[in-house]
């Protein structure tokens, strides 16, 4: 395999656990994993697994759950390095790799207008090479605009190394002369389909519903070239019959306009009746809530009040929504509906004009609908594991196949399950919350899925809808489809891949008990992280997830490291721990971004900070607790060093960090490099009459010196708007408390704490003047140190859009801004107003789509370089290509981190704001009226 791709193969114990785990409840553990460069990598693994008989599984977002991602063989990594997106046609088509997430792509399409078919709920993390292999649909696709339906062309990569290009004129010719064998047997295949009346009767009944279960057989039926077959039967193979190298799809319009109602009904006959005029109506969205469903989503605070006071016994609720291209259809939508809505038996004090197209309100209906998987698996026994299901069946047989599920959980003993889904397809999912380390619960999970099995194929509908046959349904295909069409899909399967290396023991398997092979066990660990359900959803937004691992990863290696424990494999605990120790502690930039991705809101921070605070000895505590009470002398000793370290020749200071480095360690002592800047100036105090605000500025001003510097064009612009402020008297010993806490280092957290608290009381007249901080993540830093203390925080791009800029003077807008949003400008949500600032500054706002946290995390990225440059390689690619007038961000450590991956010099957006609306008699700014800096 290394040769096939040459240092691209891990296969130390920590890379093959981590990777071992997907969102599904299974487990394999991979020999090795291997993360080809391209695709012609891709086909020597393809041409070396051939030769020795190794299987290969494909991976991407590994957020399938079926178990159609996890291997015993050789796993093969898709995610990092085939993530290209190249839109084509003004967006009436694109052309994407495999690894690039749903979510990337309708963000670049978005300025189009368009967007892809699919739209999955896990559009965030899911990656296209997923949504080829399961056929992926959504909330609002249907069968018209599934993967099925609007993939145009790809790039195949076969198991014998072939590579065709199905857009290509000569396609079906080369894959005639390539491949004659699987040529000529997909034209026999497709004969004996055609003529088979009850095959054509099967597929035509399963598949006018969503239907992920086995092969796309439905391929023979609408395709007569070989080349057309082989395409559509890789749609939903499950990585099972060829790798997708890329995939160009046809795209539909994007509707920005919409209007959302949630319809609380009596019982769900009532809802499930009133399905037909409601489709009729043409609502984009139709989402069933059962009663269950219901009582889940009144625990959360910000559901409606009506809803909230219901006492729900058998209701259900249909979550409806209109989505059209323009605010006049919309109207008329709404309009036309108005009768239907109207008629409805609406059991909460809803009346006439229930669509809704305000964004708070409809983003409350939403998070009701999406937050019932974090609700229910957020909330289960620690060491269950979550597992949700899907079903189709036709709209007719909905309530039926409802209640039935219903009497099934309580058969079955599964309380608190919830019945949801897409309503209009006759698609729902149900949640189960399973213990599979208990030998009599196993039994119970295989005696319900019997029933199940049972309960659907008698309503005539399919076991999967959405999510993919995977091992979880593997061996039901035979009892969907009957013996005939099911040999078919052996006959497909022998054909493309005769050896059977391709992801064996997915979509299709003779063993009756496959489904329950492999089972993931999820052993209690720690509080931190015991609610995670290995999703993936947090992986697209880390930034060491190239690097080193993701949240997903560091938690499962926690799992494992528990297991190795608890089995006495001593020998395995100690490397885990070793190897964790680098891997997920000390290149975690615990910037909080995983958390606003996770369903259940786990920010993995934490649990890197704990580990850290359990790594620290006494005397380092004690320590930093010292620099905690004479932070003024330890900012300036900081401050002096990097302007020393300018001073003299390049070499010098590069030789003494890296000497310092190797005696001390790299995760304590900083890398120097000749990007650095000199240090900064002492923050001084300043009394003003009455003051609007308390102005805190951050103490990276005082370590790094920037040419001119935020402190200065904050207080000038204040002061040119005509809005006082102070600044507290001890201001040069101050600190938000950050450096502490993401370091573990807790007695100097509380030593600083204890300092902030009374200060900033007294400085705000105990909350009546708010605190502005100059830099985003000590904003975030300041109001968590504030969080009981009745003082509002607030950060200084916020306090300008909202106070200062609508007193500024007109602006001399310049033609071009680059941005660079922070993570914790993200989690503060001051990304709207960073926007408004921007615009205000120049003509041209250019926001980067490949944005992400820059990993400089405070000194993070001093003490491992390779973070940053990890976290910012797409976005610099992106930067670099543009000709841009200036760089900005809010966070001056984001600024270095930034101006290093790039070569463009980032400030902080205050600074270019106060140039603009500099009168132009004006000298330059200073940072106070004394004149001190």
């Amino acid at each position: 395999m290394d040769q096939a791709a040459p240092g691209r193969v891990a296969a130390r114990a920590s890379d093959r656990l981590a990777f071992a785990h997907d969102a599904s409840h299974y487990l394999l553990v991979p020999r090795a994993v291997v993360a080809p460069a391209d695709a012609d990598q891709v086909a020597a693994l393809l041409r070396t697994s051939a030769a020795t008989g190794v299987p290969l599984t494909f991976r991407s977002g590994g957020t399938s759950l079926s178990g159609q991602a996890t291997a015993g063989g050789v796993l093969v990594d898709t995610r990092r390095d085939f993530r290209a997106i190249e839109v084509l046609d003004d967006g009436a088509r694109v052309r994407v790799q495999p690894g690039a997430t749903v979510r990337a792509v309708n963000s670049r399409l978005a300025q189009y207008g368009r967007r892809l078919g699919p739209d999955p709920a896990s559009e965030s993390a899911c990656t296209i090479g997923g949504v080829v292999a399961n056929n992926s649909s959504g909330m609002s696709c249907g069968v018209e605009r599934n993967t099925y339906q609007t993939l145009e062309s790809a790039i195949l990569v076969l198991p014998s190394g072939t590579v065709v290009d199905t857009s290509a004129p000569d396609a079906d010719q080369r894959l005639r002369t390539l491949e004659p064998r699987i040529h000529a047997g997909l034209a026999r295949l497709r004969d004996r389909v055609r003529g088979n009346p009850a095959s054509m009767a099967t597929i035509r009944r399963l598949y006018t519903l969503k239907n992920t279960m086995g092969y796309s057989v439905n391929s023979f039926a609408d395709h007569l070239r070989p080349l057309d077959i082989l395409t559509h039967l890789v749609i939903g193979s499950e990585g099972t019959l060829a790798f997708v190298a890329e995939a160009t799809f046809r795209t539909v319009p994007a509707h920005p306009h919409a209007a959302t109602a949630l319809l609380v009904l009596p019982d769900l006959a009532v809802a499930t009746a009133a399905l037909p005029e409601l489709v009729a109506t043409g609502f984009t969205v139709i989402e069933l809530l059962d009663a269950t469903s219901l009582r889940v989503a009144q625990r959360d605070p910000s559901a409606p009040e009506q809803l909230r006071n219901l006492a729900v016994r058998g209701h259900a609720a249909l979550l409806v929504e209109h989505q059209q291209p323009t605010a006049e259809q919309l109207r008329e939508r709404v309009e036309d509906s108005d009768t239907v809505l109207s008629a409805l038996p609406l059991v909460t004090e809803q009346t006439r004009n229930v669509l809704s197209s305000d964004p708070r309100t409809r983003a409350a209906l939403w998070r009701i609908r999406k937050g019932l998987y974090a609700a229910v698996a957020g909330a289960r026994p620690s060491g269950t594991t979550a597992l949700l299901e899907d079903i189709a069946v036709l709209v007719d047989n909905l309530m039926a196949t409802c209640q039935e599920l219903n009497v099934l959980f309580g058969r079955h003993d599964y309380g608190d399950s919830v019945i949801f889904g897409h309503a209009r397809d006759g698609n729902i999912h149900f949640l189960l919350n399973e213990d599979f380390d208990r030998p009599e619960l196993v039994r119970r999970y295989l005696s319900f899925t019997e029933d199940m099995v049972d309960l659907v194929l008698g309503q005539g509908g399919t076991l999967k809808a959405e999510h993919g046959t995977g091992r979880i349904m593997a061996p039901f295909v035979r009892r969907q489809y009957g013996d005939e069409l099911y040999d078919v899909m052996r006959e497909v399967k022998r054909l493309i891949d005769p050896n059977g290396l391709l992801n064996p023991g997915t979509l299709l398997d003779e063993d009756p008990a496959a489904h329950i092979r492999h089972l993931k066990s999820t052993p209690t660990v720690e509080a931190e992280v015991d609610r995670c359900v290995e999703c993936g959803y947090c992986e697209p937004v880390c930034p060491s997830k190239d690097l080193t691992t993701s949240p997903r990863q560091r938690i499962v290696l926690r799992r494992e490291i528990a297991r190795a424990r608890t089995i006495g494999d001593f020998e395995l605990l100690r490397r885990l721990e070793r190897e964790y120790r680098y891997d997920a502690v000390e290149t975690c930039a615990v910037d909080g971004m995983c958390q606003t991705a996770c369903p259940v809101l786990i920010d993995t921070g934490d649990l890197t900070r704990r580990l850290r605070a359990e790594s620290r000895g006494p005397v380092e505590q004690a320590a930093w607790k010292v620099a905690a009470r004479h932070w003024d002398g330890g900012t300036r000793t900081a401050a002096a060093a990097l302007t020393a370290a300018r001073s003299v020749p390049a070499p010098l200071p590069r030789q003494v960090s890296a000497v310092a480095r190797a005696l001390l360690g790299a995760d304590d002592v900083p890398a120097w490099s000749a990007d650095l800047p000199r240090g900064g100036t002492r923050r001084r105090p300043g009394a003003t009459a009455a003051a609007q605000a308390v102005y805190f500025p951050s103490c990276v001003s005082t370590m790094f010196g920037p040419a001119t510097g935020v402190r200065d064009a904050f207080l000038a612009l204040c002061g040119r708007a005509g809005i006082p402020v102070r600044i507290p008297d001890e201001i040069a010993s101050l600190c938000c408390g950050t450096p502490w806490k993401s370091k573990g280092l807790n007695a100097g957290h509380a030593a600083m704490h204890a300092r902030v608290v009374p200060i900033l009381r007294r400085e705000s007249d105990n909350g009546a003047l708010c605190v502005v901080v100059d830099a985003a993540s000590c904003t975030e830093g300041l109001q968590q140190q504030l969080a009981n203390e009745g003082v509002r925080v607030v950060d200084a791009v916020d306090f300008v859009d909202g106070v200062v800029l609508p007193a500024l003077p007109a602006a001399r807008r310049i033609p071009s801004v680059v941005v660079h949003p922070t993570c914790s400008s993200t989690r503060l949500g001051l990304n709207p107003a960073l926007e408004r600032v921007a615009a205000a500054i120049a003509e041209d706002v250019l926001w980067p789509e490949e944005w992400s946290c820059c990993a400089f995390a405070g000194d993070r990225g001093l003490l491992h370089p390779e973070l940053t440059a990890s976290a910012t390689a797409a976005e610099a690619r992106a930067v670099r290509g543009y000709d841009a007038t200036a760089h900005v961000s809010l966070n001056r450590t984001c600024e270095l981190g930034m101006t290093r991956a790039t070569g463009r010099t980032y400030q902080h957006i205050l600074e270019v704001l106060e140039r603009v609306t500099r009168p132009r008699q004006d000298p330059p700014a200073r940072s106070h009226p004394t004149g001190q800096r």
